[in-house]
């Protein structure tokens, strides 16, 4: 059976309002866990962004590469507008790609 791709645009943090990692992925569930649990070297590690805010699926990877490198030059408040639009308490998602959650499970 064949299964369209989607590729995830996503926000990890350490806390709320605090340092912010923006990265694309072709498999969220499990980029995330790879932050959560620190196996992956280097800025999320660092400063311990385990907290998935913000994520958004795209099914083209080049809409989703152009997406990421859109965000990243965006001012700090204006990524603040963006999680916040969605997620107003900055609760961690973990729950909504890991399929913890009734919905969609996203991989």
């Amino acid at each position: 059976m064949w299964e369209e791709k989607s590729y995830a645009v996503y926000i990890m943090t350490n806390w709320r309002r605090g340092v912010l990692y923006t990265g694309v992925t072709s498999n969220l569930a499990g980029r995330v866990l790879q932050h959560r649990e620190g196996v992956i070297k280097g800025f999320t590690q660092k400063y311990r962004c385990k907290r998935l805010v913000w994520f958004e699926v795209h099914s083209d990877i080049g809409e989703a590469i152009l997406r990421e490198k859109k965000i990243k030059r965006w001012r700090r408040q204006w990524k603040f507008d963006l999680i916040e639009a969605a997620n107003p308490n900055w609760l961690d998602r973990w729950d909504l790609v890991n399929g913890s959650v009734a919905g969609p499970r996203l991989v």
